[in-house]
């Protein structure tokens, strides 16, 4: 027999509708335009912490978005402004306590914005979608501050071998492809080190990560314009300044696509009407993209995704 029934309450899906609805406000109060781009692409994200569900589409290859990014800024590119969108995006392969193949995002980009202006800008958004919660104060670190005060490590001066040390010291089983892999043994210091205890009963912004990890956010020598957001040891969002050069975010791509390659990960099209908006010309911007589903969880205290989901994909 199947479980046919929602594994959300209805109070929960409730609160869901009320959260959604605040949020068209905010945007509509601070003269953003809802828009809504494809779902599927004939392109796929490069990333190669993401995997993109494939699909055929009138009998050519296809994937289901990971983001709306690509499309929002070739809209951007085209003179729209401040825009945002509440989308339905798909992630192959992510299962667990807070991941569902398929989930809601809340993207949005801002004009003439620095990603320390849009950290305001997310602040204000989430105060005004959960005032339940009570969210007074926030802090900021930047990513250096954050990885020193919780993993006593400095992630931009320390070498790869004494990163690995710290790790090991605290007991942490670090797989063994990584050992020399400097970004990897980072991404698990703030997995299981830093980001747990970030975001007790307020917000805190981590921001200036290292230039390695910018994807698409500018640089500014060792660092790179970026930000992301932890409540309740939960990463909720994750925003840049964002990277207007074809040429350099081409580049980019195309060290993804070889380090896909050198893990044996699907290699997929680079989207070239994107690189081609970006040559048009992207005005100077910020955009993040807000994790809607977990903020839900933090909201009503669950504990599970499955909670604030309708059907998830084992119900699905």
């Amino acid at each position: 027999m199947t479980d046919w029934q929602p594994s959300a309450s209805l109070a929960t899906l409730n609160t869901r509708a009320r959260l959604l609805q605040r949020a068209r406000e905010y945007f509509a109060e601070t003269a953003v335009l809802e828009v809504e781009t494809p779902t599927l692409s004939h392109a796929a994200v490069s990333d190669i912490h993401l995997a993109s569900i494939k699909a055929t589409t009138c009998g050519l290859p296809t994937y289901l978005h990971t983001s709306p990014e690509y499309a929002m800024k070739r809209l951007i590119a085209a003179g729209s402004g401040d825009i945002y969108q509440i989308a339905r995006v798909y992630r192959d392969g992510e299962s667990g306590r807070l991941h569902n193949p398929e989930f809601t995002m809340i993207e949005w980009y801002r004009m003439d914005f620095t990603h320390h202006h849009l950290m305001d800008d997310v602040e204000q958004l989430i105060k005004r979608l959960i005032p339940e919660c009570c969210i007074q104060s926030s802090e900021r670190l930047t990513y250096q501050e954050a990885v020193l005060r919780y993993a006593q490590a400095d992630a931009f001066n320390d070498s790869t071998a004494q990163l690995l040390k710290s790790l090991q010291h605290a007991g942490i089983d670090v797989p063994h492809d990584i050992h020399t892999d400097r970004d990897g043994l980072l991404d698990l210091i703030m997995a299981v080190r830093v980001g747990p205890e970030l975001g007790k009963e307020r917000l805190t912004f981590i921001y200036d990560y290292p230039a390695s990890q910018a994807a698409l956010a500018q640089v500014r020598g060792p660092m790179a314009s970026r930000f992301e957001l932890y409540l309740d040891g939960i990463e909720l969002a994750n925003g840049f300044h964002e990277l207007g050069n074809a040429n350099e975010q081409r580049k980019r791509f195309e060290l993804d696509l070889a380090e896909r390659q050198r893990r044996n990960l699907i290699t997929t099209p680079i989207d070239e009407n994107f690189l081609s908006a970006l040559e048009k010309g992207l005005p100077n911007c910020a955009g993040v993209a807000l994790g809607f589903d977990r903020l839900l969880m933090c909201a009503i205290g669950a504990k599970h995704i499955d909670e604030v989901l309708a059907f998830p994909f084992a119900r699905s």
